[in-house]
């Protein structure tokens, strides 16, 4: 028993630290990024740095009281990976920079908040369907006049104030729970046969009604917000966990069949997406108009090389929307080939980490 405080003790060590250099590059990079503008030092470098070091503090300090035994890596990749991001959004546009200060904040905040009110993830099963009404709430949110914003053809934009976000986002994760809880729940009912189509057995559909409910009403409010990609994702989360949940292949493969469907469907009735899957095609064929964006990205990629232009030497603002749709393009211009796989492996080892905890946990629902 002994033992344990002490892999905690370790494991709290070794955040830490990598929090610590997590600070040191984004200071690093800030830095950089100043000197290749402006060829000076930022002004601001000794606040920016007092700020960024006190959110993660807050946050390590949050782990090592409530979650002691917590994974070490996600928080210092996730560190990382925001400082980046922020530097580079901050390079190319100084209001969304605020925003997306705003949005660190609030996220630290809320990092804390959920280590503080939910001490176990059990907890979070006894509110199945009060979850399954808020992602769907959160979903139907871009809807209601006033308060949904159309951006660039996608309502899936909600302002509040001078605050602009996707409630949909937020509903991923709750509607993730919500299928979680209940599948768990009704596991056993869901891998026993009962009728069977082209030899598929199929469960019993009053044990899948609630589940279908949300799933059917996210997909039918995702296509009406004109956010395809976020409705087949939906589809393909419901389709993995109940998959996870009852093992059974036919649901997997059916489910499959059911996803190419809708993806052809969306390709084939909404002009949209028949444009971004051309680009997606070849980009060359439109350089002017639909496929200038893609081929701008891929311009300021072959311009950063193996090692990248410098921070701050590049021209990631010839990219239309560059902050927003390809700020990935732009630190692959200005960090090369070497940057570019640094953060790929960065997102790697935060999803090894969600791996390794999955492999850990106590219960099927965890």
């Amino acid at each position: 028993m002994s033992s344990i405080p002490l892999i905690g003790t370790v494991r709290r060590r070794t955040e830490l630290g990598l929090v610590l250099l997590a600070v040191v590059i984004t200071g690093a990079t800030y830095t950089l990024a100043s000197l290749g503008r402006t060829a000076s030092l930022p002004a601001d470098v000794g606040p920016f740095l007092g700020i960024v070091l006190g959110l993660l503090g807050v946050a390590h300090v949050a782990t090592r009281r409530l979650a002691p035994h917590a994974d070490p890596v996600l928080l210092p990749v996730a560190a990382l990976l925001n400082g980046i991001g922020y530097v580079f959004i901050a390079r190319l546009d100084e209001r969304l920079a605020g925003l997306q200060a705003t949005w660190t904040a609030v996220g630290v905040a809320a990092y804390v908040l959920t280590l503080l009110v939910v001490r176990r993830t059990r907890m979070l099963e006894r509110y199945r369907y009060t979850l399954m009404l808020l992602g769907m709430g959160l979903l139907l949110l871009p809807l209601v006049p006033g308060v949904g914003q159309t951006i660039r053809g996608a309502r899936i934009w909600v302002s509040i104030g001078a605050l602009n976000f996707q409630p949909g986002e937020f509903a991923k994760i709750v509607l993730a729970v919500f299928f979680a809880s209940y599948l768990v729940e009704k596991r056993e009912l869901l891998s026993m046969a009962g009728r069977r189509i082209w030899r598929i057995p199929l469960p019993d559909l009053r044990a899948l009604g609630p589940v279908v409910l949300a799933w059917g009403t996210s997909l039918v409010v995702m296509t009406s917000e004109r956010d395809l990609g976020t409705s087949l994702l939906f589809f393909a989360l419901f389709l993995v966990m109940v998959w996870v949940a009852t093992s059974r292949l036919s649901y997997l493969v059916g489910g499959g069949l059911l996803f190419a469907a809708g993806s052809w469907g969306a390709w084939k009735y909404f002009t949209h997406v028949q444009t971004r899957v051309e680009v997606w095609l070849d980009p060359w064929q439109d350089v002017t108009d639909s496929g200038y964006q893609t081929v701008q990205a891929t311009f300021a990629l072959a311009w950063g090389g193996v090692t990248g232009t410098g921070i701050g030497l590049g021209n990631p603002d010839r990219i239309p929307v560059a902050p927003t749709d390809f700020i990935f393009a732009a630190i692959g211009e200005e960090l090369g080939l070497l940057g570019a796989a640094a953060v790929l492996i960065a997102f790697l080892l935060m999803v090894g980490s969600g791996l390794r905890i999955a492999l850990r946990a106590e219960s099927p629902f965890d």
